[in-house]
């Protein structure tokens, strides 16, 4: 089903287009070298246009937020053509405001000829505002309880942290020294030079905050705490501010991060996420070893030490 697009002004997909067409070769991309001096990196927009069998009139119009009509087929054309990645794909759908599945003949029609003349700007429906401060899902609580063995945190989709087990806190930090609007990962990733310090990549590490938080941005634009985030972190942070405007997105996935603790030295521990269907907005956070490894067994000695050292979320 074709949808409304944002108002004249609000280029959210058009910045993420662009973003993605400065991403690609040429070259790789089939384009030949027709001798013209190439001012910016990427995909020019007749390449683009060329290669998602539109007008460049609409690429145009896309880029700068002028078109209120964009067809599932249109996007899946669009993100061929810049050969978007799972999660990328996924935040262009999601940043158009059009659901990926079938669409009807009619918005068909109407989305490919959108695509050929020019559209009338439309409004943007106002998506539901969602609480600051959630209480953690009963599920994810009683999960995150029995495992006092396994380092665990339950967040939401802004990376706030709503509960924590004494694992976590020792590993990561004490949760309850702080005060609750700054028990966020992505805030303490960029401004906590302690919490910095644990990462043995933290650049890998603050570029993968970075992409997660673009993802949820994409996805509530209407959430004011999430933007008041962003905005602290854009004005106190360089980096940030930086690798924002790079429009990189990235949806959960099973990591591996290296951790260098002051306490039980370096660690590479799996970082594996778990949610319900009740509260999609909010998942339990594990870190484990591998069996027999010495992360195993630097983890056993760190939770022996937070058992008398540090305090749970009780």
């Amino acid at each position: 089903m074709a949808s409304a697009q944002p108002a004249r002004g609000d280029t959210g997909l058009g910045d993420f287009l662009r973003s993605r067409r400065a991403a690609v070769d040429p070259h790789e991309a089939g384009m030949p070298d027709d001798g013209r001096l190439r001012r910016v990196p990427g995909l020019r927009r007749e390449e683009l246009a060329m290669l998602a069998h539109v007008s460049v009139d609409y690429i145009v119009r896309l880029e700068q937020g002028r078109t209120t009509r964009v067809s599932r087929s249109v996007l899946d054309a669009l993100a061929d053509a810049l050969r978007l990645k799972p999660d990328e794909r996924d935040y262009l759908f999601t940043v158009a405001d059009v659901t990926p599945g079938a669409v009807s003949a009619g918005s068909m029609a109407s989305a490919a000829n959108a695509a050929s003349t020019p559209s009338t700007p439309g409004a943007a429906s106002a998506p539901t505002r969602r609480p600051s401060q959630p209480e953690p899902a009963p599920r994810l609580r009683q999960l995150l309880d029995t495992m006092p063995d396994v380092p665990a945190i339950v967040v939401d989709h802004r990376m706030d942290v709503l509960a924590w087990n004494r694992g976590a806190a020792g590993l990561l930090t004490d949760f309850s020294a702080l005060p609750p609007a700054h028990r966020n990962l992505i805030r303490l990733t960029f401004l906590d030079q302690s919490f910095r310090a644990l990462y043995g990549d933290w650049q890998r590490a603050a570029k993968d905050c970075v992409a997660t938080l673009r993802m949820e941005a994409g996805r509530r634009t209407d959430d004011a705490a999430l933007n008041a985030l962003v905005g602290e972190l854009s004005v106190r942070d360089q980096d940030f501010r930086t690798w924002w405007a790079t429009h990189q997105v990235r949806g959960p996935s099973q990591l591996v991060k290296t951790y260098r603790h002051p306490i039980a030295g370096t660690m590479d521990l799996d970082v594996q996420q778990f949610s319900v269907d009740t509260h999609p907005d909010q998942k339990l956070i594990a870190f484990t070893a591998q069996p027999g490894s010495t992360s195993e067994k630097a983890l056993q000695f760190l939770l022996q030490w937070s058992n008398t050292h540090v305090m749970a979320d009780d």
